[in-house]
């Protein structure tokens, strides 16, 4: 992006920069959220939510030693907060309620490549939606730091500075996350 201080100063008045603000963070914003509400369609919204937010104050962005990158993700992780806050029921699934058995997927004896390549993308997912189910049984400060760190590969530094957290608090909330989470496997 170049000089990402005069990119942001073109983002605030041009919605054609902001466009390519909005175009290089979508994907990692909508991964934090996914992974910590594991639902599609709220992910989407409270990712169109965040850079609803992020047009809207982009104009009162100042560097105070804080990246815009670690700006966006502050704001995505207010509005989780808010989302945690203001939920009201837990979406079930049918697996969740045992109508369907995760057992009687039946694996077919002829399987061509792409199959295969389905196959191997569903016990991904699976995977995913068992780390989730174990991530979501976490309280929400140890899910955002976990997700931060692992799955966005964050510094200590930046989640420190997206939570708003002394870096040694953000350290014990990682180590107490992770026994909790080890624990619970």
């Amino acid at each position: 992006m170049g000089n990402e201080r005069d990119f942001i100063e073109k983002a605030k008045n041009n919605p054609k920069v902001f466009g390519e603000l909005y175009d290089q963070y979508y994907a990692r914003i909508f991964g934090y959220i996914f992974r910590i509400t594991g639902d599609y369609a709220i992910a989407c919204d409270i990712t169109s939510e965040t850079f609803l937010k992020v047009w809207m104050k982009i104009g009162g962005f100042r560097w105070k030693g804080i990246s815009i990158s670690s700006w966006i993700f502050k704001i995505a992780t207010n509005e989780l907060n808010q989302y945690f806050r203001k939920k009201k029921y837990t979406p079930r699934t049918l697996l969740d309620l045992a109508i369907i058995d995760r057992d009687t997927r039946a694996k077919p004896a002829f399987v061509n490549d792409s199959t295969n390549e389905t196959i191997s993308r569903l016990d991904q997912a699976e995977e995913f939606k068992n780390l989730h189910q174990k991530l979501t049984m976490l309280p929400s400060k140890y899910q955002k730091v976990i997700a931060l760190r692992y799955f966005e590969e964050m510094s200590i530094a930046q989640i420190s500075q997206i939570l708003a957290k002394k870096e040694g608090t953000v350290k014990s909330l990682l180590s107490r996350g992770l026994e909790k989470l080890k624990n619970n496997f």
